[in-house]
């Protein structure tokens, strides 16, 4: 049975520009970044961040709350597998171990990617994202493991160390090249609710984002 009082599970993370984060440096040699991440010493791949210090004047831009688009026609109308990208995974059939909130995260970030994109934004411009999950029919947690895959797939997976990809799993796949290579850790919280607007999705997602130096908000 779901439950009927939200429960609130927050994680902190950061992002934008992650080139020089560790430092938190602008480059003398051109205009400093809009944003810095604020992440913990010695971590090479965090997930997420503590937190992210705007500049002051930079011009930020905000996302509704997005879910993922209907894009299973092999699926009934307003059911969690109606919001299963079919061009991802053929037929609407989800490979083993890959759950429903992962696949509609995965189809939740693209659209939030598109947003951005028509905004003369990319995912790296990202400082803070906002989460919200629904349980999937016959279980009664969200599923926030699933999420994570998702979200690996788009957000923090490279290496800050190194600056290598991460591999990120699929489900039980072995883990391969993420959907989107990117550095950016944005400030996040994720939190379960007892229903989201639109029948069928277990997955919405807002973000924030602050323009590059020197780029025209549009």
């Amino acid at each position: 049975m779901r439950r009927p009082v939200p429960v609130l599970i927050a994680l902190s993370v950061t992002a934008a520009l992650v080139t020089g984060c560790a430092g938190g440096a602008p480059d003398p040699a051109g205009p400093g970044p809009s944003a810095l991440p604020v992440l913990e010493a010695g971590e090479a791949d965090p997930m997420i961040a503590e937190g992210v210090s705007v500049v002051s004047g930079a011009s930020l831009y905000k996302s509704s709350g997005l879910g993922p688009s209907a894009a299973n026609p092999a699926a009934a109308d307003g059911t969690p597998q109606s919001y299963i990208d079919a061009g991802q995974f053929p037929g609407g059939t989800l490979p083993a171990g890959v759950s429903l909130t992962e696949a509609q995260g995965m189809n939740a970030l693209a659209r939030i990617k598109e947003n951005l994109e028509a905004r003369g934004l990319r995912l790296d411009d990202v400082t803070s994202m906002r989460v919200f999950l629904d349980n999937a029919p016959g279980t009664t947690r969200a599923d926030y493991a699933g999420w994570n895959r998702a979200y690996r797939q788009y957000f923090a997976n490279t290496d800050l160390t190194t600056g290598e990809t991460v591999l990120v799993p699929t489900g039980t796949a072995a883990p391969a090249a993420p959907l989107v290579r990117n550095p950016a850790r944005p400030s996040r919280f994720a939190l379960e609710v007892a229903s989201l607007p639109v029948p069928g999705w277990l997955v919405e997602v807002e973000v924030d984002a602050v323009y590059p130096a020197g780029v025209t908000p549009r």
